[in-house]
C-alpha cells in the first residue's frame, strides 16, 4: 500500500473506501464531499506497463474499458487525467 493511501486511511479512519484492485500506488488524493480517492491515470497506465508487462496502446485500452469505465456505485474512483506528464 502507498504512502498516500496509508495516510488518507488513517486521516479517514471512519470511512470505508473502495479501491481499483492493483492500482494502489497511483492513488493521489481523495476527494473530500463524497470521500472518493483520486487515482493518476498517468501512474495506472505505467503499473499495467510496468507490472503487467503491456505495451502503451493495450495499457491504454484495458484502463479505459476495464478500469475507469466502469462504475461500482456512489463510491466509484476519480480518474485525474494527467497524462501529460507520463
Amino acid at each position: 500500500m502507498s504512502k498516500v493511501l496509508e495516510g488518507i486511511i488513517e486521516h479517514y479512519a471512519e470511512e470505508t473506501f473502495l479501491k481499483a484492485d492493483g492500482f494502489d500506488d497511483a492513488v493521489i488524493g481523495v476527494e473530500e464531499p463524497s470521500l472518493r480517492l483520486i487515482y493518476s491515470v498517468g501512474k495506472c497506465i505505467e503499473i499495467l506497463i510496468t507490472k503487467e508487462d503491456m505495451e502503451l496502446e493495450d495499457a491504454l485500452e484495458h484502463f479505459s474499458y476495464n478500469v475507469s469505465g466502469s462504475y461500482v456505485g456512489e463510491k466509484t474512483p476519480i480518474w485525474s487525467q494527467d497524462m501529460f506528464l507520463m
